[in-house]
């Protein structure tokens, strides 16, 4: 819901530091693997209980996931790319529940295996669109510089960075946090699969 607002926000300050990285011959599918790398050390840090920083590795991650789409702006932004982020932002999220689930097991595998079945709800009617909307040339308006349609709902990138960064900043709430986040995504995974059903019906109905 706030990640057009976001963007916006962000778009102007990331670009100019995209235009100082570049220059220095840093790339986009640099600076997303870079960023993974960063991210993915939040998870033996979570396992340790080193809750503050994996929050500052949470957020460098998501500080290098705008700013790979500010440098592919500038210079030239490719599918390669765009596939390389979306993987790894999904492999990104679970992996930060995963470390909760395995760092207090008998306190956090239950709440923790839903909100990743939630996300495999949410990113597979994401995904699964996405494709269908290149197919039939449906356009993105929210985010027509993506490499890929971006389908909305309530819960996106903002919400989903938001909740990893409350599970570390309260760690011992994980699961009623962890609980009401899984809803939501799963209205949001509802909510794609009707949107995304009746636009591809409408889609076939006018082209037929």
């Amino acid at each position: 819901m706030i990640d057009p607002i976001l963007n916006r926000l962000l778009k102007k300050p990331l670009c100019s530091l995209a235009k100082q990285l570049i220059k220095r011959g840093v790339t986009a599918d640099g600076v997303t693997l870079i960023g993974f790398i960063i991210g993915m050390l939040a998870v033996p840090a979570i396992f340790y209980g080193h809750y503050t920083l994996a929050l500052c590795l949470i957020l460098l991650n998501r500080l290098g996931d705008g700013l790979d789409g500010a440098i592919a702006r500038e210079t030239s932004p490719s599918d390669a790319g765009g596939f390389l982020d979306i993987t790894l932002d999904f492999i990104f999220y679970s992996a930060i529940v995963f470390a909760f689930v395995c760092a207090t097991p008998m306190q956090n595998a239950i709440a923790g295996s839903f909100l990743m079945l939630s996300f495999m709800a949410t990113g597979g009617s994401f995904l699964a669109f996405a494709i269908m909307a290149s197919k039939h040339g449906i356009d993105s308006p929210n985010y027509p510089q993506k490499s890929l349609h971006y389908m909305g709902g309530l819960a996106e990138g903002f919400e989903t960075i938001l909740v990893l960064c409350l599970f570390c900043l309260f760690p011992s709430y994980f699961v009623p946090i962890a609980s009401v986040f899984a809803v939501i995504c799963w209205l949001t995974a509802i909510i794609r699969i009707w949107v995304g059903y009746n636009t591809l019906v409408a889609t076939k109905t006018r082209n037929t």
